[in-house]
């Protein structure tokens, strides 16, 4: 069956020619090492059939095989290499390589002194953001003064690590209950990083943030109002980790950027949809925004869809338009669009569903719809 028109899968990353770069480079620092050996396990049997996670994981496993016995002397072999490339082609985040971190997370547990350091070597060619997150779970003093010795780092691939394996819901990261319960530990690492010079860095510390405010909101609002006017970057910071209170409403975190949560004065008129869409089509909307106030206002515009899910329930999305200043007497009309194409993160229903048009967290209009079988 022809590939040609298959849309590209993650988990291809994975290729031979990569596979072989890696051997190439574990060579270098190793010559024993087993390119053969290494590729045949690798690709074997079982390859089609792994997911991009498992895949990597059995590359770790390939490793193991490949490398010397002794746990302290592979991973020096894996942190030789990463030096060596580093040296010659600086500091990267590529998620291709981490495959050597993973290795530290599957086999080197019970050997912190060795694979703590790893991954500070380590991180600075592919993040150890995963693989850091079992030591936060088995050794959380221990680590958390780590990640606060690593915010100080001059490499900023380290300090992003310190951010970034702190989260306390990191996406594809091990769960770490203690820092969903109490994220405090990581507050020193977010007030040390929030004006890092590296723009990485820096949306690492806002993701954290935005991490936090989904189980402490006072918590992640007491340090989006501190850090808040200060300077250009840390504004940056502070708004990106709003985003989901924004979405949610929060007045508080709509009146931090000079959303007013009543929004006198300004009203929708000429809401229109389409009243049907195919499952694959497209859906159009459009309203007018009129400010009949007497003093300029700061506007946040969303529109929020009620989608059926696969039980029959609703699941509530809201979507930003944009931010924007109306004059006394301004109409401003927008139109808009949204697919109900199916893909990984969303799939569609038939059935009857609600638009919301939103100002300043507020519904301010609300029409029905009905979605339909595709053709």
């Amino acid at each position: 069956m022809s590939t040609e028109n298959q849309p590209f899968q993650l988990k291809n990353i994975y290729s031979r020619p990569f596979l072989e770069e890696v051997a190439a480079a574990l060579t270098t620092t190793y010559p024993a090492f087993n390119t053969a050996d290494f590729l045949q396990y690798v690709f074997g049997e079982e390859w089609p059939a792994l997911e991009l996670k498992q895949r990597i994981r059995h590359i770790s496993h390939g490793l193991r095989r490949t490398l010397p016995p002794a746990y302290p002397d592979a991973v020096a072999i894996l942190t030789r290499t990463v030096e060596r490339m580093v040296a010659q082609e600086g500091e990267r985040l590529t998620f291709t390589w981490t495959i050597f971190p993973d290795f530290v997370e599957v086999f080197g547990v019970e050997n912190p002194d060795v694979s703590i350091p790893a991954l500070e070597i380590l991180t600075q060619l592919s993040s150890a953001e995963f693989a850091v997150r079992p030591y936060l779970l088995h050794y959380p003093e221990r680590m958390y003064a780590q990640m606060l010795a690593w915010a100080k780092h001059p490499s900023p691939m380290v300090r992003r690590l310190a951010t970034e394996g702190f989260r306390p819901r990191l996406p594809w990261g091990m769960g770490i209950p203690a820092l969903k319960k109490n994220p405090s530990h990581a507050i020193p690492v977010l007030e040390l990083l929030k004006n890092d010079p590296a723009e990485t860095v820096r949306r690492s510390v806002a993701n954290h943030l935005n991490d936090i405010s989904k189980d402490h909101v006072d918590l992640a609002l007491d340090l989006a109002n501190a850090w808040w006017g200060h300077t250009p970057e840390t504004d940056w910071v502070v708004r990106h980790a709003c985003r989901g209170l924004l979405k949610k409403g929060n007045p508080q975190a709509l009146r931090l950027f000079g959303f007013d949560a009543a929004q006198i004065g300004t009203q929708i008129s000429d809401f229109n949809c389409n009243p049907t869409v195919c499952i694959g089509a497209v859906f159009h909307f459009s309203f007018n925004v009129l400010h009949t106030g007497a003093a300029p206002v700061s506007v946040r515009l969303e529109y929020a869809i009620d989608y059926i899910t696969s039980t029959g329930k609703t699941s509530h999305k809201v979507f930003k338009i944009s931010e924007l200043k109306l004059a006394p007497e301004q109409t401003v009309t927008v139109a808009k669009h949204q697919r109900f194409t199916d893909f990984t993160t969303r799939k569609h229903y038939a059935g009857p569903h609600k638009i919301d048009i939103l100002i300043n967290g507020v519904v301010q209009a609300s029409l029905g719809f009905e979605v339909l079988e595709g053709r």
